[in-house]
């Protein structure tokens, strides 16, 4: 049994509020495996710096957040292991 004597800490875990940029917005159609007729997923790509990088968020948003925000806007998003948890206005 082989043991890993380095642990890495995962730098998406926990919760943290970063200032983006909405770079792009798009739909997912429905899937039609599940035999369900939906009306798909939504989806924004968000980017910001972190340090000294640029990191892109390709995060599912609510059909209401979809129509709220729009491309180029300033938002402050709030993140919980990675997974969306908030997105406000950055006035």
């Amino acid at each position: 049994m082989a043991s890993c004597a380095t642990t890495t800490k995962d730098a998406g875990l926990g919760a943290r509020t970063l200032e983006c940029v909405i770079d792009e917005k798009g739909q997912e159609g429905p899937s039609s495996a599940s035999g369900y007729r939906g009306t798909g997923n939504y989806y924004m790509v968000f980017e910001t710096r972190e340090g000294q990088a640029t990191s892109r968020y390709r995060l599912e948003v609510t059909r209401q957040q979809w129509q709220r925000f729009q491309e180029g806007q300033r938002v402050k998003i709030t993140l919980n292991n990675n997974i969306l948890v908030d997105i406000r206005a950055n006035d």
